[in-house]
């Protein structure tokens, strides 16, 4: 058994050419070093598929085969069949060897921001193989299509073009109708990435594609929004929260990013055009309220102490003990600062002492409420300073003043610093800062701002319970290390409101009583205003007979796009109808999903799906690791290296690579920085490799451990593995030649024709138990090698001369009963090891194992013309017992 390493460790090794029945040159090629890409890669004959076939109808394999491997020829017209006969519809389950279980899956949503990359392809691949194996097993198999409104990053990206296209901003249009230019790009970004999973050969049921935002899944989000603050699990409460300045926007703890900074930075942050600077440390003093002295602070935020309300320091400091209980003046504000003591100050860091700002800093929050401080807000919702601090910032009269200049203290610009030594305050700063978390939004860099704001909110505590439950720990994730992770889930709660327009707006309608004191309903609030869901206006009318209501508007807000995303796995199957999907798919057999995902959508669905539905949503979670380009890069379209995977399969040059980035929404500079980097790393454009090779080389990857590095020669190997395949199957059928006769079933072998047979057990044997664990990996390696190195290296170079009876050779054994045996017997192997192995390999490449196993159709016994490959039963080691390994060794074989 010679078995091939993972992708990333193969070597080049050209073969000799090997000289089959029609004289094509055919090359054995592993993976080769990206250096060695442009240098082995030859553009080769494109080939069209021109038969005039009907969109939907079966392909016409009764043509000659081409003389080589072309993936525009092999692909055309499959995919289109497949769909119209309705092979991917669980309805389609009437096989003969069809088994009374259910596989069922959700294809991860994606985001409507833009087109697929190669992150996107691998999902697919990995599911598609998974998919396609059960679906040949005889299981009933639903995987479900769709796509996830993604509402932060998608408003974001059309506010862009309308900005860079007609320089409007979403301020210039109503809701309505900045709403409409979203669906408008909805609609195309939509299609495309549909257009682009056909493309990969998804094997999905587009009959049941959903999308967050269809009416259907919007009723969902409804019915799970009214039923979780029926039992009290969403409420609205004023509280600290992480807030996008320049979205203008509450951010989930989850979406937020703590980058470290040793001492000054320099940073980007967005609506600025300089970097701003961050990471040094000032320290000023407040002075003693009726005692001589002072107490000197430390702080980065020197422009959030105007909303200071006290001074805390540690009970153990002895350089503080005797102002315990004191108070300092706030010298601006002439407020009176308690000094608190309070176990949670570091006494290393700075003075030792620190300025209390609870409307602006998550520790001060919680200081606030363990010592009944009074909160300031003196920062907008849109980074200003809030009008009464502007007397102290800048001259009378002045307009408010944007952070960006507190942030710049450090080149002693900031007003607030003046005042202070103004008010001879003792301002000193300090470069040297050793180490600083700064949170910033994880999908644009924004620097986030913690302010008070009213909110709606998931308490997740009681949920997380129930999802962290060992025995449900078990069943979800196959290793301890990721049950580990699981356990160390937040079960904070989770702010869900967010100030967009596009999402899923907040099904609750503000309620008012302008004449009564009385409180008719538990969610009234002091100010007898209240927050209801429309649910519960309809169906608790009578609460409100003999009130004056002013109902106004739905809350404006929109729901956090994480909860729509929640609900998917039982949304998709018509959720909270109890539906006949619903009743047969729930829960889904399997979670296939990158490992980023697993605290923003993982533990979401975990806790929604256990709440709404009293099942996991799900019976397994498989987690694969990130793509990342040859230099073990994170794609990014700013790098230049995001590869749409229709590049890959159709081949792309330089010139259209960089068109895509001009048609883009980078900015100037990384435009250019995106221009060179295409320049550098393909200076010829992408070959075509097609979907097989594409397919292949992804699940060739290890998924679980380190992230995969792809480069587009691996991906390259993969197609000349392809060109194999495509020789392969000419010899074959150039040996079968005009013989109508069906091929016999395999009978008592020996020799050499036993050997291969035992390691195509070995093969189908293999596959099986790599399958099971979901190391397609293991499985794709089995397959190569026993095609490359058993079948054609060995098995077929040695029964040549036998099968293609070499003239010196007829005119001895022509009529020789032994040499007609011993062809029949050659014949029948090579066809069942070809066959077998092509529907061995269906699920990973579909498109050429239907292409090449239609072919052998009217050879093999009991064909059915109109059957796909994909509904054929799959390879498993009982059907081939009597082939098991012998005792024959490979050097037995070859000797």
């Amino acid at each position: 058994h010679i078995s091939v390493p993972s992708c990333s460790c193969l070597n080049v090794h050209i073969r000799q050419p090997i000289d089959f029945l029609t004289g094509i040159v055919v090359w054995s090629v592993g993976f080769q070093t990206a250096e060695d890409e442009a240098v082995t890669w030859r553009e080769k004959q494109k080939i069209v598929y021109a038969a005039q076939t009907p969109p939907g109808t079966k392909k016409d394999t009764s043509l000659l085969l081409p003389s080589s491997y072309c993936p525009e020829y092999v692909e055309s017209s499959w995919y289109q069949w497949w769909e119209k006969e309705g092979f991917f519809r669980p309805e389609q389950h009437r096989l003969s060897h069809r088994v009374d279980q259910t596989f069922a899956l959700c294809i991860p949503p994606p985001n409507v921001t833009g087109t697929l990359h190669l992150g996107h392809a691998l999902t697919v691949a990995v599911e598609d193989a998974l998919v396609r194996r059960r679906r040949m097993q005889g299981y009933r198999v639903l995987w479900v299509p769709g796509c996830d409104h993604a509402g932060i990053a998608t408003q974001t990206v059309v506010e862009r073009r309308l900005l860079r296209d007609g320089g409007k901003r979403r301020q210039d249009f109503t809701r309505k109708q900045f709403l409409r230019e979203v669906w408008k790009w909805k609609n195309e970004t939509g299609e495309e990435i549909y257009h682009q999973l056909r493309r990969l050969g998804a094997s999905l049921d587009w009959s049941r594609a959903c999308f967050t935002m269809d009416p259907g899944f919007s009723r969902a989000v409804t019915e799970a929004f009214v039923r979780l603050s029926d039992s009290g699990l969403i409420y609205r409460s004023e509280a600290l929260v992480n807030w996008s300045c320049a979205l203008e926007s509450a951010i989930s703890d989850i979406e937020v990013d703590s980058q470290e900074l040793s001492g000054q930075t320099m940073l980007s942050v967005p609506g600025y055009k300089d970097k701003v600077e961050f990471g040094t440390m000032l320290t000023f003093a407040y002075p003693l309220e009726g005692h001589d002295g002072e107490v000197a602070v430390s702080t980065t935020r020197p422009e959030t102490m105007l909303g200071d309300v006290a001074v805390a320091v540690h009970p153990d400091d002895p350089r503080y003990q005797a102002v315990h209980g004191k108070h300092c003046r706030h010298p601006f504000t002439n407020r009176l600062l308690p000094i608190i003591t309070d176990s949670v100050v570091d006494m290393e860091l700075g003075t030792g002492a620190v300025k209390v700002t609870p409307a602006h800093d998550h520790t001060d929050f919680l200081l606030s409420q363990r010592h009944a401080l009074p909160r300031l807000t003196v920062i907008g919702g849109d980074g200003t300073m809030t009008p009464p601090c502007g007397q102290w910032l800048e001259p009378r009269n002045a307009p408010i003043m944007r952070l960006e200049k507190d942030y710049k203290h450090g080149c002693k610009q900031c007003r607030i610093c003046k005042c202070l030594n103004e008010m001879h305050c003792n301002v000193l700063y300090v470069c040297g800062l050793s180490s600083l978390l700064s949170p910033c939004l994880s999908r644009s860099g924004d620097i986030i701002e913690p302010l008070l704001k009213k909110q709606w909110f998931v308490s997740c505590e009681e949920m997380a319970k129930k999802a962290i439950q060992v025995n449900w720990l078990r069943s979800l994730f196959s290793t301890n290390e990721l049950s580990k992770m699981y356990l160390r889930l937040p079960c904070s709660d989770w702010c869900i409101s967010r100030q967009l327009w596009w999402g899923h707006q907040i099904p609750a309608y503000q309620v008012e009583f302008p004449n009564s004191t009385e409180d008719p309903s538990p969610r009234m609030d002091r100010s007898n205003r209240c927050h209801l869901t429309d649910i519960y206006v309809n169906t608790h009318m009578h609460v409100f007979i003999g009130y004056t209501i002013i109902l106004s508007v739905t809350d404006p807000d929109v729901l956090d796009t994480w909860f729509s995303s929640g609900l998917f796995p039982f949304a998709m199957l018509g959720w909270p109808e109890q539906t006949t999907d619903l009743q047969c798919f729930y829960p889904s057999s399997i979670l296939e999903t990158g490992s980023d995902l697993i605290f923003f959508w993982v533990a979401r669905m975990v806790m929604l799906g256990t709440e709404l539905t009293g099942q996991l949503p799900f019976k397994q979670v498989l987690l694969h690791s990130l793509v990342r380009d040859r230099h073990g890069r994170k794609m990014s379209k700013s790098l230049g290296n995001v590869i749409d995977p229709l590049d890959v399969i159709h081949g792309v040059s330089l010139e259209r690579l960089q068109e895509k980035v001009k048609e883009g929404n980078l900015d100037p500079r990384e435009r250019l920085v995106a221009m060179e980097a295409q320049r550098k790393d393909f200076p010829k454009g992408i070959p075509q490799c097609g979907t097989d090779a594409l397919r292949f080389a992804l699940c060739s990857h290890k998924m679980q451990g380190e992230d995969i590095s792809l480069s587009i020669s691996q991906v390259l190997s993969c197609r000349h593995f392809c060109n194999k395949m495509w020789q392969t199957l000419k010899f074959t059928l150039g040996v079968l030649g005009d013989n109508t006769t069906p091929v016999a079933t395999l009978g008592e072998v020996h020799s050499l024709d036993r050997w291969i047979c035992s390691r195509l057990y070995s093969t189908v044997a293999e596959c099986e138990q790599a399958f099971e664990t979901y190391e397609l990996h293991v499985v794709t390696s089995a397959l190569y090698s026993f095609w490359v190195h058993s079948l054609c290296d060995v098995y077929m170079e040695h029964v040549k001369p036998v099968l293609l009876q070499q003239e010196e050779e007829a005119v001895v054994h022509a009529d020789t009963e032994h040499h007609v045996r011993a062809r029949q017997v050659a014949t029948s192997i090579l066809y069942h090891c070809v066959s077998m192995s092509l529907a061995l390999l269906s699920p990973f490449m579909p498109f050429i194992t239907e292409e090449l196993w239609q072919r052998l159709q009217p050879f093999g016994p009991g064909a059915a013309a109109q059957t796909p490959l994909c509904l054929q039963p799959y390879p498993c080691s009982s059907q081939l017992v009597r082939l098991q390994p012998s005792h024959l060794s490979f050097p037995a074989v070859t000797s």
